[in-house]
């Protein structure tokens, strides 16, 4: 019940709740909110061209043609456009033919229906090929009162007609209206996996201040990192829903030296290589833990202190893009400073860690050959990665515009 602890509240508290989170806070509530406000405005349009000024006998084309239209991005919404209207045209002329050839009995919608649904799997035609067989069969039901092809031809012409004007409203609806600009979403997704990189970072540097893991600890340290290249996955799908948002969008014209998602893009491959290095010192902390196997000369106490500091110090840097926030809700105003303070940190925790290995007699830093030679490998290659990151934050700011002749470093000669 919804009065008891812990009870679920009821329906309409429940929608009030949504409909202030979509009022008062961008994100998901105040995207759906707008999608479909955009969509009852192109149907309702859609409807009154179509019904009142066209007086079509079948207006109910026009609507259906425009929610189809109302994408989440411009570009997918002129590419499904061209789409449906081809595939209604295929249905359409179809069920003309057959019905002008035929008429427009059982055996006729049998044929017309395997006919569709066969035209229907063309690739070109994408997700929209089922539309094909939507228009073949409200077209049939219109054609099914009609007499003779003196009738038949005018009313396709007219549900053609229809469709064109209702996908031409909905794309319309779509541009003017709130074009939908996606670059919020590319952010919150590099922001998450800066975070699973940042919690990663601070666990493993924190227990190697203590001494040397339990393998099992390394073991799920290890499972973590894998976990965080799903993560990567998932951001590169968001950047590249940020990419098509700005392709035809108006909007982009207010953010002229802003909207450039190959900055995303080149930000979530930073991540994605940190992801593959912690996922390896993980590797080589499981398999290191025997004293001196293989020959090797464990480092010493200082040593894989000074590396729990240098991941630490890559945690802090990849706190600031966790926190990081686009401040105009669509564009690209990243903690440059912030970050290259950070990114300054992590690199002087990088020296210490020489300085150590070589008071200490330990092993190599760059030697990747042993099994805590990676370790202390893959922990400097983080710092490579975050000076990447800095070069790709700090262009994107130059009003130059020469961010994309700019490439992070790919990690250390020899290593």
């Amino acid at each position: 019940m919804s009065g008891e602890p812990g009870g679920s509240a009821s329906l309409p508290a429940r929608v009030r709740r949504w409909c202030h989170r979509a009022a008062a806070y961008e994100g998901q509530e105040r995207e759906t909110a707008v999608l479909v406000l955009k969509a009852a405005l192109a149907a309702t349009l859609s409807w009154l061209v179509a019904h009142g000024l066209m007086g079509a006998a079948t207006p109910a084309f026009a609507p259906f043609a425009a929610l189809l239209m109302v994408e989440v991005t411009l570009y997918r919404s002129m590419l499904r456009s061209l789409r449906m209207v081809g595939a209604v045209l295929l249905g359409i002329a179809l069920v003309t033919a057959l019905a002008v050839l035929a008429g427009t009995g059982p055996a006729v919608f049998a044929l017309a229906a395997l006919a569709a649904l066969v035209l229907g799997r063309w690739r070109r035609l994408g997700d929209q090929g089922s539309q094909v067989a939507t228009a073949a069969f409200f077209a049939f039901s219109v054609f099914v009162s009609l007499t003779g092809p003196g009738e038949l031809l005018p009313q396709a012409a007219e549900i053609l007609a229809v469709v064109l004007v209702g996908s031409a409203i909905g794309v319309a609806v779509n541009l003017v209206v709130l074009p939908p600009l996606r670059l919020r979403g590319a952010a919150r997704a590099v922001s998450s996996l800066a975070g699973g990189l940042r919690r990663l970072c601070e666990d493993i540097g924190n227990a190697l201040r203590e001494g040397r893991p339990e393998p099992e600890t390394a073991r799920e340290w290890r499972s973590r990192a894998d976990g965080l290249l799903g993560t990567a996955r998932q951001a590169r799908e968001a950047t590249g829903t940020a990419r098509e948002s700005v392709l035809y969008n108006p909007r982009r014209l207010f953010h002229r030296r802003r909207v450039d998602v190959r900055d995303h893009d080149r930000l979530v491959d930073a991540l994605e290589r940190s992801a593959h290095q912690l996922s390896s010192v993980a590797r080589s902390l499981e398999r290191g833990r025997g004293e001196g196997g293989d020959g090797e000369q464990p480092p010493t106490r200082s040593t894989t202190a000074r590396c729990g500091d240098l991941l630490l110090g890559a945690a802090a840097a990849w706190r600031v893009l966790e926190d990081w926030e686009a401040s105009d809700g669509d564009g690209w105003d990243p903690p440059v400073e912030e970050f290259h303070a950070a990114v300054e940190a992590a690199e002087r925790s990088e020296r210490d860690l020489e300085s150590t290995c070589r008071e200490d007699g330990g092993p190599p830093l760059h030697d990747p050959s042993l099994p805590y030679g990676v370790l202390l490998v893959e922990s400097a290659r983080l710092v490579d990665e975050l000076g990447g990151v800095d070069e790709v934050l700090k262009a994107s700011a130059d009003p130059g515009g020469t961010r994309q002749d700019r490439e992070p470093p790919r990690g250390r000669a020899g290593a």
